[in-house]
């Protein structure tokens, strides 16, 4: 097996590129959407690639420093939070690597949603949302952040669930205890970003067990998998400004094309604003230099 040093200097010569895949001389466990698993043994090393997909596909090409600011914001929330519960970060490799322990994943995503947006808009207005007030508008902050968990599908669209669904799955009292986890990660995350500009719409966490014991797993708090806004620019009742992959799904739907593969190639503008996007998401949320 290839040693550590010689892995963190394969991929800092990488670092400067568009890296579509990672490519390293080690078993792969797992090839993602965004990013490269490879096995070692009771380990996993995760690279995040700078791969980008939309509405389930993959697009042909990248988004440049995607990858790493995706892997150091996961690591700095994931430090952020050891406290509220354990997760299965051993070692970050290098800026866009991370080595972890293996674990039995809990195939749920536990979606937690601070304000009325998204899916959890689409379901209100439809009054399919039991428990809200009526009255309400979009993007309007919630009194009390809400779990609105999803199946994690390997293939196709992930389908909502409700409580009920996810103590037939796993006990009632993990359920339980992976709700308050979740809310108490949100509120916290939501309280450091709020004071550097940020509000986090909602976020998905992912949990397993590692030696028996609950652990945080997957990615945390990035934009690929969180909603961020702009404080500066946000407004109730409209569409928000995103840090996340909106940007790029705005285009997509701008230019008519059917969600289905293979998927058109962005321009190198749409390509440039989303880099940014990531970079300035990074910097704004953990006040440190990209």
């Amino acid at each position: 097996m290839e040693s550590t040093w010689s892995i963190q200097r394969q991929n800092k010569q990488m670092q400067n590129e568009v890296v579509l895949e990672s490519s390293l001389p080690l078993p792969l466990f797992k090839m993602g959407k965004v990013r490269d698993v490879y096995n070692l043994d009771d380990k996993l090393l995760i690279v995040s690639t700078d791969r980008i997909s939309a509405f389930d596909v993959v697009l042909p090409n990248g988004i440049p420093h995607k990858g790493e600011a995706l892997n150091r914001l996961s690591a700095y929330w994931f430090n952020e939070t050891r406290d509220i519960v354990p997760n299965h970060v051993v070692d970050v490799v290098d800026p866009r690597t991370v080595l972890v322990k293996k674990a039995e994943p809990i195939k749920i995503e536990f979606v937690v949603r601070g304000y009325l947006y998204g899916s959890l808009w689409e379901n209100y207005k439809k009054g399919k949302q039991v428990g809200l007030p009526l009255g309400l508008k979009q993007a309007e902050k919630l009194k009390g952040a809400v779990l609105t968990p999803t199946t994690k599908a390997d293939v196709g669209h992930d389908v909502e669930m409700t409580k009920k669904d996810i103590a037939k799955k796993i006990r009632k009292a993990l359920a339980e205890e992976i709700e308050e986890v979740c809310i108490r990660i949100y509120e916290r995350a939501s309280k450091r970003a709020e004071a550097n500009g940020i509000i986090i719409a909602d976020t998905k966490f992912e949990f397993g067990f590692c030696d028996k014991e609950l652990t945080l797993i997957d990615e945390l708090l990035t934009p690929d998998s969180s909603r961020f806004w702009p404080r500066e620019k946000y407004a109730v009742g409209k569409d928000q400004f995103s840090y996340d992959k909106q940007y790029v799904r705005d285009y997509l739907l701008s230019i008519g094309w059917n969600k289905q593969p293979p998927a058109p190639k962005l321009p190198r503008n749409v390509v440039r604003e989303t880099s940014k996007k990531y970079i300035e998401a990074y910097q704004r949320l953990t006040g440190r230099k990209f």
